[in-house]
């Protein structure tokens, strides 16, 4: 008698968001959201203007707190927030080095070579970018703290289509060399779902789609909500 391999083991959840309620006032800005990404995945969380989403990220970097629910993290979470929120008046290299301000290595070389334009622009003031490299240095400022898993808040925000593709490419560059997890979150459902594996559709406040992105870029009332009413291939 033969016997069948075992199933390989799901790799650990990084994330596990479990019946989640975030309130402002008596406004339910999150309601009974439940959501996991696991290590070295790539997750997208899709969702209109007034979602929650970023309720969702600020509550898992503890700006904001639980109303009921919970979450866990199985490491560390690097944010990038909406709008990037870099410091102006200070150097590239310094907002980095500001990411690390826990840690002992606070050597930004190893995001330089991530980013290879900061390393040429390291000496300027970060308001003086251009809106791409204020965002590398966002995430680059983010990953000084060796996250275990990067949450980006609308990576597309304010970009040309071209800054965002290049980006894009690091980040895919990040997670299959690093193993970092990837939580975006993300009005442009073409980017996200073309880049992630897995994603999450949030309306007022509530997961009302999941599953792969493949199937939900299948699925029409994604199509007709996020993606102009037909797939882009």
């Amino acid at each position: 008698m033969s016997s069948s391999a075992p199933a390989p083991a799901a790799p650990p959840a990084v994330l596990t968001v479990d019946g989640l309620v975030v309130r402002y006032g008596s406004a339910i800005a999150i309601d009974g959201v439940n959501l996991t990404v696991y290590q070295g995945e790539m997750v997208a969380l899709i969702g209109a203007n007034g979602a929650g989403k970023t309720t969702l990220l600020n509550t898992l970097s503890g700006i904001l707190r639980p109303s009921a629910g919970g979450f866990h993290l199985g490491g560390r979470l690097g944010h990038v927030p909406e709008g990037r929120e870099i410091f102006p008046e200070l150097t590239v290299d310094d907002n980095l080095r500001l990411g690390a301000w826990r840690a002992a290595d606070r050597d930004p070389a190893w995001v330089y070579d991530l980013f290879p334009k900061l390393r040429d622009i390291a000496g300027r003031r970060a308001g003086v970018l251009s809106g791409g490299e204020q965002q590398m240095v966002a995430i680059g400022r983010a990953l000084m703290g060796k996250p275990d898993i990067l949450a980006v808040d609308e990576l597309s925000q304010g970009l040309a289509p071209i800054v965002v593709q290049d980006i894009r490419r690091h980040l895919v560059r990040l997670n299959s060399e690093t193993g970092v997890a990837l939580l975006l979150v993300e009005q442009n459902a073409h980017l996200a779902l073309g880049m992630c594996t897995r994603a999450y559709v949030l309306e007022t406040g509530r997961v009302v789609e999941e599953g792969p992105s493949s199937r939900l870029r299948e699925d029409p009332a994604v199509q007709r909500a996020y993606l102009g009413g037909h797939v882009t291939r």
